[in-house]
């Protein structure tokens, strides 16, 4: 037997020190670096610069390696057979290659292809003046208020409420904090707790019979020692109260002020047209998924009921503005329309204690989960101003830049104290796309979009160049479930645009509660066997990142990849997450990724990784990179049965003092 011969540049080598540097940075902010793939809320997006970084070990011509060189790829098709976000099909085809993206959720496919569509920035302003005008026309009377100073009637720019709870002697509201924000004056505006006013004086008289406020925190009435409880026998919009009213007024500026009578009669009419939206609320049930279960607790049926009556005229009024003469203009502002409801719904908060954050929206899935805000903010999606969370501000910064930035893509220059970023001339993140797998091969820049399972792909045996992907991450955060809050919308607005009933069985993640990895490993063996079929057999790479505290995650991996045929030519570790991201904040997280290179095996290639006696659960780093190896030298034991895998790794990442703990630590 002979060792292997490398094949591609990333096969011997790949640059970390330079991979982390970069994403160091883009982690602090991924949009801004590749603004084009953000169009749509999804989880679990990695840096666009390592996978750049990546695909550039894949180049023929070493004078097109370098990571500022355009292009490098062309003539190549890669797949990715878990799209997610899109990352590797924007960076393969900017540099020449087909590529083939494929997800059994709609809503990757239909980002990936509103953003990989070259489509004029004119067009797509002109469609959304449309909207605009539409929405303005149609709802802009209900998301009105008037000046506090000279009463001129004004567009609101979003309203607070404060959460309704029960003891036994009484209804109390209960406010994330009674301090509002900081002016930069120096004044504090805040709520007073005897009768709910807003005001910037220590010596305000109450001179209202209002509600009395409670800061979070408090759980026992003082009055007669029982809980305060939430109202769950209400639909959920209404166990929430209005508090304030924020707008700004073109002669006296930014205010924040209590609701009047017109204010509160203004809600109340917006309640009562409710029953008249077209929405069919059997259509909006809610499903009890590993996330979506945290609402059928709170006794939330239905999705409707996360959003107040406003926020639905505005969404009933968009479905009847949305263009229909260009199919791909419809799908842009679709998209936009439903991302826009991360931050337009009664899930979100309020940010503007803080002079710096004020107006800020505290979006619906800032903690990758459903939260639910004492003090909700009720925010105004046709705000005129780009404004957090706007329509207005959400085409320019989701669609306008990115289809710049995809016509003249830029990259960050390192080694330098100001942020400075270089265009690469002759790139261009967008393509044609084709009707059929076998039409990539005929020319570059070209992309292929499937819904549905990777188990079976509509692509010839020994046809594929690389496989790079981000394989779900095991089972701690349910993308599929958390994305039934976009799905629904998308469903109405888009109909015939996706399979809005496919098998959500076929996403490759384990449930949280599941006993067993037996879903992750049928469904990942599934993928990686059609991985293998599709490869190239002697050059064809399989290139994706990975990491994970648990061993049932790595062992269900390992015996995927070993039943499929695959062995391990190369690992690398990169920083994959930033520590302060909400997700993994405080909780000592795995903040790298292992790139795992891998290979079809071959039978007479010689066992190359040694077996590592030791793991370091202190430090994610080497952490990772232990388990990368580990993962290499069970691949070299093709005989292992998935048992004696399972047990290998429960095995190895038990510690003396005790297994990792729960919650994706690194104790």
């Amino acid at each position: 037997m002979t060792p292997p011969k490398p094949t591609w540049p990333i096969d011997n080598s790949f640059d970390v020190a330079f991979a982390d540097e970069l994403a160091r940075l883009e982690t602090y902010n991924k949009h801004h670096y590749r603004p084009n793939t953000y169009l749509h809320k999804w989880w679990g997006r990695r840096c666009g610069t390592t996978f750049r970084l990546i695909l550039k070990g894949l180049v023929d011509d070493p004078a097109n390696r370098p990571y500022y060189k355009p292009e490098g790829l062309e003539g190549k098709v890669i797949l990715d057979p878990m799209m997610g976000g899109g990352t590797t099909l924007h960076e393969a085809i900017r540099l020449g290659a087909s590529v083939m993206g494929v997800d059994v959720d709609p809503i990757p496919v239909l980002q990936a292809r509103a953003t990989m569509t070259d489509h004029s920035v004119k067009s797509l302003q002109a469609a959304f003046n449309h909207l605009y005008n539409g929405l303005v026309r149609s709802v802009g009377d209900l998301f009105q208020t008037h000046c506090p100073d000279c009463d001129a009637p004004v567009p609101f720019w979003y309203t607070l409420y404060g959460l309704r709870r029960r003891c036994a002697c009484r209804e109390a509201l209960f406010v994330d904090s009674l301090i509002l924000r900081h002016e930069p004056d120096g004044r504090v505006l805040r709520w007073c707790p005897d009768c709910g006013e807003l005001t910037d004086s220590q010596d305000h008289n109450c001179m209202t019979n209002g509600p009395n406020l409670i800061e979070r925190g408090q759980d026992y009435c003082e009055r007669c020692n029982q809980p305060f409880l939430d109202i769950t026998d209400r639909p959920y919009y209404e166990r929430y109260q209005l508090l304030a009213v924020a707008g700004r007024c073109d002669a006296h500026g930014l205010f924040h002020k209590s609701p009047d009578r017109r204010d509160d009669d203004l809600l109340a009419q917006a309640n009562g047209l409710r029953g008249a939206l077209s929405w069919q609320a059997e259509q909006f049930c809610v499903a009890g998924g590993d996330k979506s279960i945290q609402l059928i607790h709170r006794n939330i049926r239905n999705y409707l009921d996360l959003f107040s009556s406003r926020q639905l005229a505005f969404l009933d009024a968009a479905l009847r503005y949305l263009p229909d003469d260009d199919p791909i203009v419809r799908l842009n502002l679709a998209l936009l329309v439903s991302t826009s409801l991360e931050f337009n719904s009664m899930l979100c908060s309020h940010k503007g204690i803080n002079k710096r954050r004020a107006g800020a929206v505290r979006h619906t899935f800032s903690h990758h989960g459903y939260s639910f805000p004492y003090t909700a903010l009720e925010n105004n999606p046709i705000f005129p101003r780009r404004a957090s969370g706007t329509l207005q501000k959400l085409f320019q910064s989701r669609i306008v830049r990115g289809r710049r930035w995809a016509a003249a893509p830029q990259e960050r220059v390192l080694g330098e104290n100001t942020p400075r970023f270089v265009p690469i001339y002759g790139e261009r993140d967008s393509g044609l796309e084709v009707e059929a797998a076998d039409d990539l091969y005929d020319a570059g820049n070209r992309f292929f979009l499937m819904q549905g399972s990777s188990v079976a792909l509509p692509v010839a045996s020994g046809s594929i160049d690389a496989i790079v992907t981000d394989p779900p991450y095991y089972d701690s955060i349910q993308y599929g479930d958390l994305a039934a809050f976009f799905r629904i919308w998308l469903r109405q607005f888009l109909p015939v645009a996706a399979d809005w009933d496919y098998d959500e069985t076929a996403a490759a993640v384990s449930p949280e509660r599941a006993p067993d990895n037996h879903q992750y490993y049928t469904l990942m063996e599934g993928i990686f066997r059609e991985g293998h079929r599709v490869l190239k057999p002697e050059t064809g790479r399989l290139i994706f990142t990975f990491h994970h505290w648990q061993p049932r995650a790595w062992a269900a991996l390992s015996a995927a990849l070993n039943s499929a045929g695959f062995a391990l030519l190369n690992h690398y570790v990169v920083h994959a997450e930033h520590p302060i991201s909400v997700h993994i904040s405080k909780m000592r997280a795995l903040t790298h990724d292992a790139i795992l290179v891998l290979a079809l095996r071959d039978p007479n290639i010689l066992p190359r990784w040694p077996r590592p006696r030791s793991i370091d659960h202190t430090d994610s780093f080497r952490f990772t990179e232990t388990c990368a190896g580990y993962l290499g030298w069970i691949l070299d034991q093709p005989d292992l049965s998935r048992a004696e895998i399972e047990g290998l790794w429960a095995e190895f990442l038990s510690a003396d003092d005790g297994t990792v703990s729960a919650g994706n630590k690194v104790p």
